[in-house]
C-alpha cells in the first residue's frame, strides 16, 4: 500500500512539473498560448477528434478523467453538455484548464481528484472520457472499475491506454535493453522506467479486454501514434545521435502499412 502511494506521489510530481504537451504551447498572449497547443495536439493526433466524438456531449452529463492542459475539455464544453466535470491529480493541470475555459467563457466543474477513487456517486454520468491517463495510475484496473461505477446504465466510456506491442516499445527496448547490453529486460520494465512518468504501463489487447470485461460491449482499435512515427518533438527525454538519425531516416509510409497493428495507443469504447 505504501509503495503504491509513493509511486502515485512520484507520478503526480512528474506531471505537475510539466503538463503533457506544454512543449507545443507558444504565443505572446494567453489565447495564442493555448490555441497553439490545441493546433499542435490535433494536428499530431488527428484521431482524437473522431474517437472522442465531442459533439456527442450535447445534452449529456460528461466526465473527463485527466484533463491535462484542457484542450479536449474545451471541446467537450463547446458541445453544450448538460453538465461537464473534469478531474486531474495535478494542480498544474487544473490551473491550465481553468484558465483555458475562462478564455472562451466556458464552464466546468474542475477539481483535483484521484482516478482510482472518483468523488462521484454511482450512475452519475452518461459519458466518461480519458485520453492517455489511466495507464499512469498505479492501479489501472481500479481506475477502469471506477469509470464503470460512475457511468449510468447504457453509458459510454471512451478510454485510451497504451498498447504493449508497439513501435514505441520496440524502439525503447532496442535503446535501453539490447544496445545497453541488457536484452533480458522486459517491455514492462522499459515502459515503467523510460516512457513518461514512473511506473507507466502498457497492455496487450487481451489484458485490456479483461480489465473492461464488466462492460456489456467493448470495441478496441490500435492506433499508430506520433511517437511510433517519430514525429513532432517526440523523444526529447531520449535525445542522442541515434534518435536524430532515426527521425530523418524513419520509413513512415512503410511503417504505416507493415506495422499498422503495432501502434502505442489502444482506443477503447465500452458501453455499460
Amino acid at each position: 500500500m505504501a509503495r503504491a502511494s509513493n509511486l502515485k506521489n512520484r507520478v503526480r510530481d512528474f506531471w505537475n512539473a510539466k503538463s503533457c504537451g506544454e512543449t507545443y504551447a507558444t504565443g505572446k498572449s494567453e489565447r495564442e498560448y493555448y490555441e497553439s497547443h490545441s493546433k499542435a495536439r490535433f494536428s499530431l493526433e488527428p484521431y482524437i477528434i473522431p474517437f472522442a466524438g465531442f459533439h456527442e456531449g450535447q445534452g449529456k452529463d460528461v466526465l473527463e478523467v485527466g484533463v491535462g492542459m484542457g484542450a479536449d475539455h474545451v471541446e467537450w464544453a463547446k458541445s453544450k453538455p448538460r453538465s461537464l466535470t473534469g478531474i486531474d491529480i495535478t494542480p498544474r493541470a487544473i490551473e491550465h484548464t481553468r484558465r483555458r475555459l475562462a478564455i472562451y467563457g466556458l464552464k466546468s466543474d474542475i477539481r483535483i481528484a484521484d482516478a482510482e477513487h472518483l468523488p462521484f456517486d454511482p450512475d452519475s454520468f452518461d459519458l466518461v472520457y480519458s485520453w492517455g491517463v489511466l495507464h499512469h495510475s498505479p492501479n489501472t484496473s481500479q481506475g477502469v472499475a471506477e469509470v464503470f461505477r460512475v457511468l449510468r446504465p447504457s453509458g459510454t466510456a471512451r478510454i485510451m491506454i497504451y498498447h504493449k506491442y508497439s513501435l514505441t516499445g520496440y524502439m525503447l527496448w532496442l535503446r535501453y535493453a539490447l544496445l545497453a547490453g541488457r536484452p533480458y529486460l522486459s517491455l514492462a520494465h522499459i515502459y515503467a522506467n523510460y516512457l513518461e512518468s514512473p511506473g507507466t504501463k502498457a497492455y496487450t489487447i487481451g489484458e485490456a479486454r479483461s480489465m473492461f470485461s464488466q462492460f456489456s460491449q467493448v470495441k478496441i482499435k490500435t492506433q499508430l501514434s506520433f511517437g511510433d512515427l517519430l514525429e513532432g518533438s517526440v523523444g526529447q527525454r531520449h535525445t542522442d545521435t541515434l534518435l536524430t538519425v532515426a527521425k530523418h531516416l524513419w520509413p513512415r509510409p512503410l511503417l504505416r502499412r507493415a506495422f499498422k497493428n503495432h501502434g502505442l495507443m489502444q482506443l477503447i469504447e465500452a458501453r455499460k
